[in-house]
């Protein structure tokens, strides 16, 4: 079910180091494959219910026993009848009819394939975690460019406007406007450069290095509409293959056995058994009692009461049922509204994609104008500086704009049930070395 090699998943590294080279999604996956702990915790919830299989199976294959003792046995009536008795056996039991660790075997496989569907999502997850930490990175670095841009044009502003003042062209409150925007932007920057930082921590998290260099986003990378088109196509298949509605169905299906395993607690039970014991006395006993003594035989066993406890248990299965399907339900419906909300983002990212970019034109030309009518002494600084902000801002928000997409549209695969590794391959390939 799941669609990771196992190998990839089962070493860890023991500390962080630094890598001083660029480095591309998918280098950076691989490394959190072999690094990640709550991968590693998830595979070993797994690997243990698989456990759970092979111990209720147990309790339907034969039970197979060695006995041996020895001692010595005093009398005191006698201080000279002790006498030393050894003695060994085997012994057999094939339950017939069982019906409890029946249905807790079928209960077993299908607690079994929901740890198996939970680790699965652990895979998801750790992709789209991994890419969401990767893409923090490449946004807060769009970010910190835009805002050094901006701190440098609004010092030149600064500079230009004190320059202005001295000649005696402007009055000195266009300066201190100049001064403002120019302290606000050095703000920006300062704090740009803080959320880089942290953002590189939050990949070094998942992949135990320090990255000084990652792999930029295209500027060719193209803004595709989802596939398919229709909202209602990626509901369908996030019913059918979304992970933690798979877990969930899994669990009330486990559910439903435990009921008819508490319900089989008055049934009665057939084992058939079968035995061999040897004993040995020494010679002090004055009777021998050596021998040998084997038997086979069909064991029937009817409960008839246990206190009430039979009965408690089939209660508490019963609601546990129902918790199981209402936590169903509720998955369910998380699932829809996630997947509905996701498409609708991801066509909203489409759009803004479109216009951001279109107002950098805009802004970049408006910027232009009022510098030129600002040279001309038609336009005031405070027009200047305001176009610049904007234009800056229709920059960095062009940039965020192209990352909510690629983000968006790795979220509504993961709530479709349908991410992969290969969906990184593919974005991989939009990814350049920063100049």
């Amino acid at each position: 079910m799941h669609f990771l090699p196992k190998a990839l998943c089962l070493s860890m590294v023991a500390a962080t180091s630094i890598c001083a080279h660029a480095v591309d999604l998918v280098t950076a996956y691989e490394q959190a494959l072999n690094y990640d702990s709550s991968l590693a915790a998830s595979q070993s919830a797994y690997l243990a219910e698989q456990e759970t299989v092979t111990q209720a199976r147990a309790a339907l294959l034969p039970q197979i026993n060695l006995s041996a003792q020895t001692g010595y046995k005093d009398s005191t009536y006698a201080p000279d009848d002790g006498y030393t008795a050894t003695s060994y056996g085997l012994s057999l039991t094939q339950p017939l009819f069982r019906a409890q660790n029946w249905f807790g075997f079928e209960a077993s496989k299908y607690l079994s394939q929901s740890a198996e569907a939970e680790f699965a999502k652990a895979q998801q997850t750790l992709i789209l975690d991994t890419a969401t930490a990767y893409f923090s990175i490449l946004r807060a670095k769009e970010n910190l460019a835009t805002t050094n841009a901006a701190e440098a044009a609004f010092k030149r502003q600064w500079e230009q406007a004190k320059e202005r003042f001295d000649v005696g062209l402007i009055a000195i409150t266009e300066v201190h406007e100049a001064r403002a925007s120019y302290d606000a932007a050095t703000t920006s920057r300062i704090q740009a450069e803080g959320a880089l930082n942290i953002a590189y921590e939050g990949l070094a998290r998942l992949t135990g290095q320090v990255y000084e260099q990652l792999n930029a986003l295209n500027a060719e990378f193209p803004i595709n509409p989802p596939t398919p088109m229709v909202v209602e196509d990626w509901v369908n298949t996030a019913f059918a293959q979304n992970w933690s509605i798979k877990s969930a169905e899994f669990g009330v299906k486990a559910a439903e056995e435990n009921v008819s395993q508490q319900k089989t607690g008055h049934y009665p039970t057939l084992d058939l058994t079968a035995s061999y014991s040897h004993t040995s006395l020494d010679n002090k006993n004055p009777v021998d009692l050596s021998g040998e003594d084997s038997s086979i035989a069909l064991v029937f066993n009817m409960p008839l009461y246990q206190g009430g406890g039979t009965e408690a248990s089939y209660r508490k299965s019963k609601y546990q049922l129902d918790q199981a399907r209402y936590s169903l339900e509720s998955v369910k419906r998380t699932v829809q509204l996630n997947t509905r909300s996701l498409f609708t983002k991801l066509k909203t990212d489409i759009d803004t994609v479109a216009s951001q970019k279109q107002n950098i034109v805009s802004r970049e030309s408006a910027l232009e104008a009022t510098r030129a009518g600002y040279s001309v002494g038609t336009r005031n600084i405070v027009e200047v500086l305001d176009a610049e902000r904007a234009y800056y801002v229709a920059l960095r928000d062009y940039a965020n704009a192209r990352i909510d997409y690629v983000i968006d549209t790795l979220q509504i695969k993961q709530a479709a049930g349908t991410l992969s590794p290969e969906d990184l391959a593919s974005l991989n390939r939009w990814l350049t070395a920063s100049q």
